[in-house]
């Protein structure tokens, strides 16, 4: 076998063939590693096989294989008996297969060329874990702040527990999703899937359809049975961020499949099981939004089992510039630039902006700046531009300040503080959702102050 690595323990109770099998390991790319009957459970891993040269000893080797460990390498057994009863035999006292030599050498040459294939196979299985964990994990969450380094302790521990559901909070911008794919690749269902939807981006109608699946003829263009998300994050993860922006009339599914891990497809009677962790995350307020009625306080509770809240980058003392930097060399790295130098100037505009759109807003600027400055620099100039609408933000000195404008102000830090959802600042507003539009439109608004009901 040509380009294949590993190694194969030979355990040795007789000195039969022992040159000739040495030969054929080294011919299929395998190092040797030799011992005694007695180091057969101190044997190092990652052997692609382990061989039981018996010689006529076999009795001894079947006694030996009863005691071996189970450690998923095939342990062969190498005799010169041809009865088929030692085979049997062998086999059951856990043999992965026993050969008779010099009778079954070809047999076992094709043996040990197959167990290498699936060492290396296992092997770089491996190593793509360890670097899908690498660029998922914990290791991926850059910062040094006290603020942080105390959430990501908190999820290394949380990280162990493969049913425990989180709710990670925070605002927009922070990294939810990079910490739920850290839990995940941390977790003991590290090697099953990590599913993420986002439950704001996909209209109400659509959505139990995508979260629980549906059945042929459940509705019109339902031409075939679909799996949810559900069922085909069995055994891993399901992310669900925005949370809070899940439909009310969706929230006691959800809960069901939380409580009795199952589910009902859209159109089906059947209940299917469901393996998965829970990670949801949110940028809204939920205990506030259970308050107003937005949010069902049973859901919320089942959510809530450990809440992680990853902390604003204005409170992460020392991070803006560990970022920034971190984010220069992986840019210039992908367009081919120098590594540019943070200037004195670029790190005081960093420290002095308040980053409302977080790590985010971060990478962005970072970006922009990389690609608009002169190759191999970075200009404050363009890290922090002013804004599309020019110097449109100061507020003009004449511009009359009427009470449309006051009830527009209103509305819009309403819907601010709401994440952008105009129902639930509608709500809080104590006014219907059109009306709420027509304010945020500049439309005159005739109807009384008092709250609609």
């Amino acid at each position: 076998m040509s380009g294949s690595s590993g190694w194969v323990a030979f355990v040795r109770l007789s000195d039969s063939f022992r040159i000739a099998l040495a030969e054929l390991a080294r011919e299929l790319g395998l190092g040797v590693v030799e011992a005694s009957a007695a180091d057969l459970h101190s044997l190092p891993s990652g052997a692609a096989a382990v061989l039981l040269l018996a010689g006529g000893e076999e009795g001894a080797a079947i006694d030996l294989l009863g005691t071996a460990p189970r450690s998923g390498v095939p342990h062969l057994l190498l005799g010169a008996t041809t009865d088929h009863r030692i085979a049997a035999t062998a086999v059951a006292r856990g043999a992965a297969d026993y050969f008779a030599l010099p009778q079954d050498f070809d047999l076992l040459r094709r043996t040990l060329d197959r167990a290498a294939r699936a060492a290396a196979a296992a092997g770089e299985s491996e190593r793509f874990a360890a670097l899908e964990q690498e660029r998922n994990g914990f290791e991926a969450i850059l910062g040094r702040s006290a603020a942080l380094t105390r959430v990501i302790a908190q999820a290394r521990r949380v990280a162990a527990h493969r049913d425990l559901t989180v709710l990670i909070g925070g605002e927009t911008g922070t990294g939810k999703e990079l910490l739920a794919r850290a839990l995940h690749y941390h977790s003991p269902r590290s090697k099953h899937p990590f599913i993420t939807i986002n439950c704001a981006a996909i209209p109400a109608n659509l959505l139990e359809s995508e979260l629980f699946g549906h059945e042929r003829g459940a509705f019109t263009g339902a031409v075939q049975s679909k799996p949810g998300l559900f069922e085909l994050a069995h055994g891993g993860t399901i992310f669900l961020d925005e949370i809070g922006n899940l439909p009310i009339d969706l929230q006691p599914k959800l809960l069901r499949v939380l409580e009795e891990r199952e589910l009902r497809r859209v159109g089906g009677n059947q209940p299917r099981r469901v393996d998965v962790r829970v990670i949801a995350a949110t940028h809204l307020d939920l205990a506030r939004a259970v308050a107003e009625g937005a949010f069902r306080e049973d859901l919320f509770f089942r959510l809530n089992v450990v809440p992680l809240v990853l902390p604003p980058l204005r409170e992460r003392e020392g991070d803006v510039e560990l970022l920034a930097e971190a984010m220069a060399s992986r840019f210039a790295a992908g367009y081919g630039f120098p590594v540019p130098a943070l200037s004195p100037e670029v790190r005081a505009l960093l420290r002095g902006h308040s980053w409302p759109g977080n790590v985010r807003e971060l990478r962005n600027a970072m970006e922009r700046a990389m690609v608009l400055s002169p190759t191999g620099t970075l200009l404050g100039e363009n890290l922090l531009p002013p804004s599309a609408g020019g110097e449109a933000d100061e507020p003009v000195a004449d511009a009359p300040l009427t009470l449309a404008r006051i009830v527009r102000d209103a509305a819009l830090e309403t819907l601010r503080q709401a994440g952008g959802n105009k129902s639930l600042a509608a709500r809080r507003l104590g006014i219907s959702r059109p009306r709420f539009i027509r304010i945020l439109a500049g439309e005159s608004d005739d109807s009384s102050g008092g709250p609609e009901t």
